[in-house]
């Protein structure tokens, strides 16, 4: 199992640059909140930086490797991730989201994972019912932030874990 941490302020609309930690204590990635303009940014203040949601992640040699932003598009509200390695397009949508707290679905077309969102605990990735990875942020001073990655899972991309779980389980909808 691939177990990762970093720390993010409790300020859900900074953009500082935040390092990923592995279990040995290297920075395997970094991460950052984009906005294109600062237009954008003084809209998102006024709606609770919830609207206009961009992340980047970076490997160790600073290469943008990872992006997922929120569409909202005829009243439906999704994410869209990009592996930019990879060339792959996933989408993330909410599922059953008439309850309080809804399942997302992740699916570039061929694979489908489901994250199961928690508040204060867990909230994990399956994929055919089984867990592949896991992520959990703890309030502090700052939010510890937890992330592992089974060996068998079938996606191995830690910044595809980083982005999705920014966008989706750390600001939401």
């Amino acid at each position: 199992m691939q177990k990762y941490t970093y720390k993010h302020p409790n300020a859900i609309e900074t953009t500082t640059r935040i390092h990923v930690y592995d279990d040995t204590g290297k920075i395997t990635h970094s991460f950052e909140r984009y906005y294109s303009n600062s237009l954008k940014k003084f809209f998102d203040k006024a709606m609770d930086y919830r609207y206009f949601l961009y992340y980047k992640v970076y490997d160790a040699d600073e290469t943008l490797v990872f992006t997922c932003k929120k569409v909202s598009k005829k009243g439906r509200i999704y994410y869209e991730a990009i592996d930019h390695l990879q060339q792959k397009t996933y989408i993330v949508a909410y599922d059953k989201w008439k309850e309080l707290i809804p399942d997302l679905t992740i699916t570039d077309g061929n694979i489908q994972i489901r994250i199961q969102k928690e508040l204060e605990n867990w909230s994990l990735f399956t994929h055919n019912e089984k867990e592949i990875a896991r992520w959990k942020a703890e309030i502090g001073d700052q939010f510890s932030i937890y992330l592992e990655i089974e060996d068998d899972s079938p996606i191995q991309n830690v910044a595809f874990f980083i982005a999705i779980s920014q966008c989706a389980l750390f600001v939401g909808g």
